[in-house]
């Protein structure tokens, strides 16, 4: 079974933001709530670059381990979901997670922010693939339809990649060899473990 995981190539990346809108377009997703966002590193500096940030799906995954009523699942292949109908919406995910994915919806009075909200790799939930009761609460499943996340697939510059973690990196390897420089990928060290290292430099 494959193990699904995200990798940004942030020598590719152009913070187009095209990731975001598909993601938001793709799922209808909530106003003022983003399961994917580009940020900068290094903002105006020498070594400024840009990666595409959602939830990574990670190994030992810490918004699973602090929930206290145990909302968050993780599929066969590695994706971590949730159930809405069983969080409370305490918001110990969203400080526990080192990539800010989980996320309150912005709707609704102050001091009332509802269940929370993340990215799903576009593998919807609980429910029943393909119902209209998946795709209101976490959107499509494109995965059941054998697909890869809507973010990965629209990325113009293939920077964000998605799917079997052993792909990817095999991808990610052969960049690196061919331009002599980036195998360092943020944040896949925290989300995966430093044994799983995706590429090294002039391997």
């Amino acid at each position: 079974m494959a193990r699904m995981k995200f990798i940004c190539d942030a020598e590719r990346c152009i913070e187009c933001n095209g990731c975001v809108t598909a993601c938001k377009n793709e799922h209808e997703v909530p106003w003022g709530v983003n399961r994917r966002r580009v940020v900068t590193l290094n903002d105006g500096v020498p070594g400024e670059k840009s990666i595409s940030v959602a939830c990574m799906h990670c190994s030992d995954a810490p918004c699973m381990a602090v929930c206290p009523v145990n909302c968050f699942y993780k599929t066969e292949e590695g994706v971590v979901l949730h159930d809405k109908d069983i969080c409370i919406g305490c918001g110990y995910c969203s400080y526990a997670c080192p990539f800010g994915a989980p996320q309150f919806p912005s709707q609704g009075t102050f001091g009332v922010r509802g269940k929370m909200d993340k990215c799903t790799f576009c593998a919807g939930g609980p429910e029943e693939h393909g119902s209209q009761a998946e795709f209101e609460k976490y959107g499509r499943n494109r995965l059941a339809e054998g697909k890869l996340p809507a973010c990965a697939e629209m990325c113009s510059t293939k920077a964000l990649l998605a799917g079997d973690g052993d792909v990817i990196t095999d991808i990610l390897r052969g960049r690196v060899i061919s331009r002599g420089k980036g195998a360092e990928v943020w944040g896949w060290g925290t989300a995966y473990g430093n044994q799983a290292k995706p590429a090294k430099q002039g391997a």
